[in-house]
């Protein structure tokens, strides 16, 4: 972990992190105070995810023609000239169309969706395969903090400035970390894959690479379950949550996100203190946690109780972090260099599509019966994954023999 390069990954990852939030919150100020319209805040986070799903797609006919770092450095390259063009258009007033406005979301979320796999899988190849799971829970550590300070110093610095000032100051970022990872220097060396066939063929691989191995299946069936349940944290149900079943004001939606993101940094850390005893029971923690993570939903979806809530946020938080490190291990240990950012494209385009439908589902009931009930749903799912955890316990086995490289 003492390698310039993966110094130059996680701070200019955590720049990237960061701008991205900070944008985000700056662009949402604009549209709130131009529009007033719930509906068009909404249009963010779905074309979020839409772009990233479209890109996730598509990234392996990239990530066969380009190295990790090329597409790196060129997707925050691209990101960072479409943010000085969003700037111009909103400090000079060039154009007050939304629909040109939001479409900068969607723009930028799909070049996220090829650096995010290109950035993870990037990670096992800078440091020694025994420090990988200290590097992941380190990379955790940081990736939650940018998380757990970036959304309310956004906040903070748009109620000292202005949605275009942050925007600015997101601009900075982006080219302080454009910087960092053109400094990043990849050891594994890049053979260009040239299709024999159709590029459609080439679009399947990530997701037949997953599907023929017993080990990747398994995770991502997992993963799948999850990403449906975990639209109950969303805000649109929180604060419905915090305000019918907890009875408080919008403010502990916001202490509740806390308590989760501190959760998170604190099961990074008990993670790094514990790394050999965590690294011998990778197959345990993975479904220990699974299983407690579910039992910590239903507690959360059935207390009126609002300090509880905070306790039960914030274990989830620890559970998740802990569960999410063990299967981030277990596929970078056991994919090849070549599998490895396919596999992660796969995650994002899975990810991102069920979230985006569960959340319109999920709001639906929410809408239509008593909130609780969305938690108890996902508290089932959460369970169903857990259980098929325990039945595909067998595949849960690191094969290193594909890690071809020691050091």
């Amino acid at each position: 972990m003492k390698s310039a390069s993966f110094r130059f990954l996680w701070i200019g990852q955590s720049m990237a992190n960061l701008g991205d939030i900070f944008y985000i919150v700056g662009l949402i100020s604009i549209l709130y105070a131009s529009t007033e319209s719930p509906f068009i805040l909404a249009l963010v986070p779905f074309l979020s995810m839409l772009g990233r799903f479209i890109s996730g797609m598509i990234s392996p006919l990239l990530l066969n023609r380009y190295p990790l770092k090329t597409l790196l450095v060129h997707s925050q390259v691209s990101k960072t000239l479409l943010l000085c063009l969003l700037a111009l258009i909103l400090v000079f007033h060039i154009t007050s169309s939304i629909l040109v406005i939001v479409s900068f979301v969607f723009t930028i979320a799909f070049l996220d969706g090829w650096a995010a796999p290109a950035s993870q899988a990037m990670l096992p190849r800078l440091v020694p395969k025994n420090e990988l799971v200290k590097a992941n829970s380190f990379f955790s550590i940081i990736y939650e903090t940018v998380n757990l300070g970036g959304w309310a110093l956004g906040g903070l610095l748009v109620a000292i400035f202005s949605g275009q000032d942050v925007i600015l100051i997101t601009l900075a970022l982006y080219l302080v970390a454009t910087l960092l990872m053109t400094k990043i220097v990849d050891p594994t060396e890049f053979y260009r894959k040239f299709s024999e066939g159709r590029q459609s063929g080439e679009l399947k691989e990530g997701w037949q690479i997953v599907w023929r191995n017993p080990l990747y299946k398994s995770l991502y069936v997992i993963i799948a379950f999850e990403a449906v349940a975990n639209v109950v944290w969303i805000a649109s149900i929180l604060y419905v949550f915090v305000a019918e079943i907890l009875g408080e004001n919008e403010s502990w939606w916001g202490y509740i996100n806390t308590s989760f993101f501190l959760g998170m940094v604190i099961g990074g850390i008990i993670c790094s203190r514990f790394t050999t005893v965590f690294e011998t029971n990778l197959k345990y923690v993975l479904i220990t946690f699974s299983f407690g993570i579910s039992i910590l939903t239903l507690l959360f979806g059935l207390t009126t109780i609002a300090w509880l809530s905070l306790v039960l946020m914030g274990l989830v938080g620890v559970f998740q972090q802990l569960k999410a490190i063990a299967a981030n291990t277990f596929l970078q240990k056991s994919a090849s260099p070549e599998e490895l950012p396919k596999i992660y494209a796969v995650e994002s385009s899975l990810v991102s599509l069920l979230f985006a439908v569960s959340s319109l589902l999920f709001g639906a009931l929410a809408e239509i019966w008593d909130v609780r009930i969305t938690f108890i749903i996902s508290a089932i799912l959460l369970g169903i994954a857990a259980i098929y955890a325990v039945t595909r316990h067998r595949h849960f086995i690191i094969e290193e023999s594909n890690f071809p490289f020691e050091r």
